[in-house]
């Protein structure tokens, strides 16, 4: 059975930090594209990013790019997600996700994904 567990959410002032991670289980992690949704409420599930299944290749949405930085270690099975100078913007649950490749025109589509994490809450205060 394929769990995939994201943790490090939580509550920050505009311009503080999170690192989040997505702790993956019950499939070959290394062979998988991952990458991280948002979504907030009355609003579509975004794709922030993306990365390869070895790493090498990585995408981001306009909104995040420069400030959140995707990243994995295939050791242990983990995805991280550091978010940096937060905006009250980037509220919403947060959500890991797992694809058969990294597709660099496709990769926010969530249809593109087969395995999701039950999501972790960021909430930025201004």
């Amino acid at each position: 059975q394929v769990q995939l567990v994201e943790s490090g959410g939580g509550s920050v002032q505009a311009g503080g930090s999170l690192r989040l991670s997505c702790a993956a289980s019950g499939l070959t992690f290394s062979s998988y594209g991952m990458g991280w949704f948002r979504q907030a409420p009355g609003k579509e599930r975004e794709g922030v990013a993306a990365i390869s299944n070895g790493g090498t290749m990585t995408a981001y949405s306009d909104s995040v790019k420069g400030r959140f930085t995707v990243s994995r270690d295939n050791a242990k099975n983990t995805l991280y997600l550091q978010l940096n100078n937060l905006k009250p913007e980037d509220t919403g649950t947060y959500y890991c996700a797992a694809a058969g490749a990294f597709h660099s025109s496709i990769w926010a589509s969530a249809d593109w994904y087969q395995y999701w994490g039950q999501g972790t809450q960021v909430t930025v205060s201004s």
